[in-house]
């Protein structure tokens, strides 16, 4: 499965299937989201929050690629993610596209 963020993928002739997409909420557990709440204080990268989104578009990808191939689709593309805080250390991750055949 080909995935990209353009509108086109060169030298392919596209026909166009429907938005297809995945999403998952993802949290860290209350020792990981404590210490993280006091790297605020001092400063620097919440790695423990960088993994967990990390994760969280993984899983999110995984899930908008298998609704592609549920509509027999050589391609996922023009390809965006969002993300929203659902509650203190939580996090909802979407990603979307358009999946494709090719001609």
């Amino acid at each position: 499965m080909i995935l990209v963020n353009t509108d086109y993928i060169s030298g392919k002739e596209l026909e166009m299937l429907g938005l297809v997409k995945g999403s998952t909420i993802q949290s860290k557990n209350i020792g990981k989201d404590f210490t993280q709440g006091l790297k605020t204080i001092v400063g620097g990268e919440l790695k423990a929050y960088n993994e967990m989104m990390n994760e969280a578009r993984a899983l999110a990808t995984k899930r908008m690629v298998a609704e592609a191939t549920e509509l027999g689709a050589d391609a996922v593309v023009n390809i965006r993610y969002s993300s929203s805080a659902i509650l203190q250390g939580a996090a909802e991750v979407i990603a979307y596209g358009t999946a494709v055949k090719f001609v």
